[in-house]
């Protein structure tokens, strides 16, 4: 098992930054592939990013890119991303999740690919 322990949202006017982390417990999280969801009410849970336990990344969403930058640090067991530029459609819970797959499966955008979950965090952008 592992737990999964989201911080770092709030609330920030449009144009601002904020750095959400994600702490782990439990077993080895370097061996887990990590991503971030984002859900609004009323619409299904939609991948922002991710990172594999190698480090490198193969996927942000393109309302994101060039904004979020999704980094790890093995040795503390964490997962950041750092949000730059913010926009009020940027506003939902943040969840993190983990695959200790590393994505094998190919299905990286499928939240059923990760069977580990934070319990989110809220985020929300002003205009």
């Amino acid at each position: 098992q592992v737990q999964l322990v989201e911080s770092g949202g709030g609330l920030v006017q449009a144009g601002g930054s904020l750095r959400l982390s994600c702490a782990a417990s439990g077993r080895t999280f370097s061996a887990f592939a990590v991503g971030w969801f984002r859900q609004v009410p009323g619409k299904e849970r939609e991948l922002v990013t991710l990172i594999r336990r190698s480090g490198t990344n193969t996927f942000y969403t393109a309302s994101v890119k060039g904004r979020f930058t999704i980094s790890r640090d093995n040795a503390k067991n964490m997962v950041f991303l750092q949000m730059d530029s913010l926009k009020p459609e940027d506003t939902a819970v943040y969840y993190c999740a983990a695959d200790p797959k590393d994505l094998l499966s190919g299905r990286y955008s499928s939240p059923q690919t990760y069977p580990y979950w934070g319990q989110g965090t809220q985020v929300t952008v002003s205009s």
